[in-house]
């Protein structure tokens, strides 16, 4: 009987899913360009935007998320409709969701990169210019598939990350399989807590090896290459 109503619970939870992938997905993306750009200027040259990007990283890391996620809520809408006349204060939780991790993966995903970047040995970089590729040429067919291959199980780690800070999204209202959770276990007046949450961390776990066995494949298929 207990385990036909995790197995409900499961499967009430489980469409949520997408939910959390939409909030992942475009962090990922928004943050991999900001990590990008904080990336570039760590190895640039210019010595107060290389301040400024370790600052700012320095800054991002040592935020909980939850803080950070309470002022982007809570700051962003009265400061934006000051300043430039926009009204968040109807918006998506989502939104939200998406603003604060692309803040936060910019600062970690710009280490990862840089770190990537370093870990490549210069020397193939200058044997490939003086054979006559170009410096892109040279970045892109030497460099970056090395540094990418660098940097496959720390993106892993940050996407398992990302999923579990997400789950504190359902504080702002974000119904994602957090908020489901949540919403059904006080539909039921928590007479059945434990099994809501054990339905909700065995979807977790579902995601998670799914998510570790795509890294694994992927860090294989590199290594092999490169």
């Amino acid at each position: 009987m207990e385990e036909l109503r995790i197995f409900n619970y499961i499967l009430k939870i489980l469409p949520y899913l997408s939910v959390t992938f939409e909030y992942v997905i475009f962090s990922l993306l928004l943050g991999s360009i900001l990590g990008f750009f904080l990336a570039m200027a760590k190895l640039g040259k210019n010595r107060h935007i290389k301040r400024f990007a370790f600052g700012y990283t320095t800054a991002l890391r040592c935020t909980p998320s939850i803080v950070l996620l309470f002022l982007v809520f809570y700051g962003l809408p009265p400061l934006l409709k000051s300043l430039i006349g926009i009204n968040l204060d109807e918006a998506d939780p989502i939104v939200f969701a998406v603003i604060t991790f692309t803040l936060f993966l910019g600062a970690s995903l710009s280490e990862v990169m840089r770190s990537s970047y370093e870990a490549v040995n210069r020397g193939q970089y200058e044997a490939a210019v003086s054979i006559g590729l170009t410096d892109f040429q040279a970045f892109k067919r030497i460099i970056l598939p090395q540094a990418f291959s660098v940097a496959i199980p720390n993106l892993g780690n940050t996407v398992i990350f990302l999923i579990k800070e997400g789950a504190l999204c359902y504080m702002i209202g974000l119904i994602d399989v957090m908020g489901k959770a949540y919403s059904i276990n006080a539909n039921e007046m928590g007479g059945y807590v434990l099994q809501v949450y054990l339905a909700l961390a065995i979807v977790y776990w579902m995601v998670f090896i799914i998510i570790e066995r795509i890294f694994k494949l992927l860090d294989k298929k590199f290594s092999i290459e490169h």
